[in-house]
């Protein structure tokens, strides 16, 4: 069956309130683990994740680092306008030819994708904001440029005009816990709600599978020759978004931006015969993507970076479905295609829908937390096990803790 005919009806379980963790584990790696390979299941916890892993594996985490996207406006009024920052606002053709990063080092001004929560109060006008970094008490205001489908284009700019949007939104604004995670943010949550190697600003959500590791994890790593890389995927409000249509074929995947340089493309090329475990489902989506790009420039080598986007359902269609093309080949052409056009990184979108159906080909297995009901996690999970229920309701049963802050599992393709 192609994905696009699933009901979401079959991907929906009953998650009691309080199996929702509301905050995480006091230390990240005393988190539960459970193990699922060969139909059996097994518990421990993350301290001892390397026990479970063969050796010469090799990682795959998400480096991404989250901004603190949630920005508070108060009005003249006394109203309160809430500005949640997505992603940097430019336009299609430009984007290629500017790194992410750079959005977060603009000065004086920065325009962004956003969200905003009472924008039928904001009629018109800007919005001050008083910060303060150093000594220096900047002014930050907010306007609208653009009314989008989804989101609006909002302009910041700020006096003094020396600091990076990236210091800007530091002070400004504030982490994005999920929205299940129903209290106030506190001051813990600036360290937790991110991994310990988060390194390029960009998510607007952490990839919580990675929140459980601590350089003690790394050292086991090291003790049993696993080898870790690193990938950027900036996960977007999108992964919150639940599956409201009946049917797949309604629903429209969010799209998130992948960072990868060719050294981790190569380091996933040349450890094809060991065992590639993906370190959340963003990880998944990044390298499952890979491949799928390389089918396409080993189609066409003369493809450009916006063709070799990865939309919604392409995988399963033609040409890419009906394609034999190994992963080594599809990998190696892919390197080409950097090779001939020079970038050292991809910066790239995907929109990778991965379910039911799907056949993976570079990842043998994914460690992530446990998802929401009717949600694309979801189906990514049930795209690895068929039997994901059986899963889910041992972890329901036995005091596993769901959601960003929640435990997590090892689930082998």
């Amino acid at each position: 069956m192609h994905p696009k005919h699933l009901s979401i009806n079959d991907f929906i379980y009953h998650l009691p309130a309080e199996k929702i963790a509301l905050r995480p584990h006091e230390e990240r790696d005393r988190s539960k683990l459970l193990i699922f390979k060969q139909e059996e299941i097994k518990e421990d916890i993350y301290k001892n994740i390397a026990d479970h892993l063969p050796k010469n594996s090799l990682l795959i985490f998400n480096n991404t680092k989250v901004i603190p996207a949630r920005i508070l406006f108060r009005k003249e009024t006394g109203g309160t306008i809430e500005i949640f920052c997505l992603e940097p606002f430019v336009q299609k053709d430009s984007f290629g030819e500017e790194e992410y990063t750079k959005a977060m080092s603009k000065n004086c001004s920065a325009e962004w994708k956003c969200m905003i929560g009472g924008a039928g109060r904001w009629k018109a006008g800007t919005l001050i904001k008083k910060i303060k970094i150093k000594e220096d008490e900047i002014i930050v205001t907010a306007r609208i440029k653009q009314k989008l489908p989804d989101a609006y284009v909002t302009e910041f700019s700020w006096q003094p005009s020396s600091y990076p949007f990236s210091e800007i939104i530091e002070q400004a604004g504030e982490i994005p816990l999920p929205p299940y995670i129903k209290r106030e943010v506190e001051e813990d949550d600036k360290e937790r709600y991110q991994t310990i190697y988060a390194e390029n600003k960009g998510s607007v959500a952490a990839p919580t599978a990675g929140l459980h590791f601590t350089s003690d994890i790394f050292t086991s790593f090291e003790k049993k020759n696993i080898k870790t890389d690193f990938v950027t995927l900036h996960v977007g409000a999108g992964t919150f978004k639940p599956v409201k249509s009946e049917i797949m074929q309604e629903h429209d995947m969010h799209s998130e931006w992948i960072v990868i340089s060719v050294s981790t493309i190569e380091n996933i090329l040349n450890n094809l015969a060991e065992n590639i475990i993906a370190v959340g489902t963003t990880s998944l989506r990044t390298i499952e993507s890979l491949y799928w790009m390389g089918v396409k420039s080993y189609l066409n080598n003369n493809l450009n970076l916006d063709e070799l986007e990865i939309k919604q359902w392409e995988v399963y269609e033609e040409p890419l479905s009906k394609n034999k093309i190994d992963e080594k080949v599809a990998l190696t052409s892919l390197l080409a295609w950097m090779k001939k056009n020079e970038p050292q990184k991809l910066l790239i979108k995907t929109q990778i829908l991965i379910a039911p159906g799907y056949s993976f080909k570079i990842a043998n297995a994914l460690i992530t937390n446990f998802h929401q009901p009717n949600s694309t996690l979801l189906l990514l999970v049930a795209a690895i096990t068929k039997n994901w229920k059986k899963l889910y309701e041992y972890a329901l049963e036995n005091d596993f803790r769901f959601l960003s802050y929640g435990d997590g599992c090892l689930i082998y393709v």
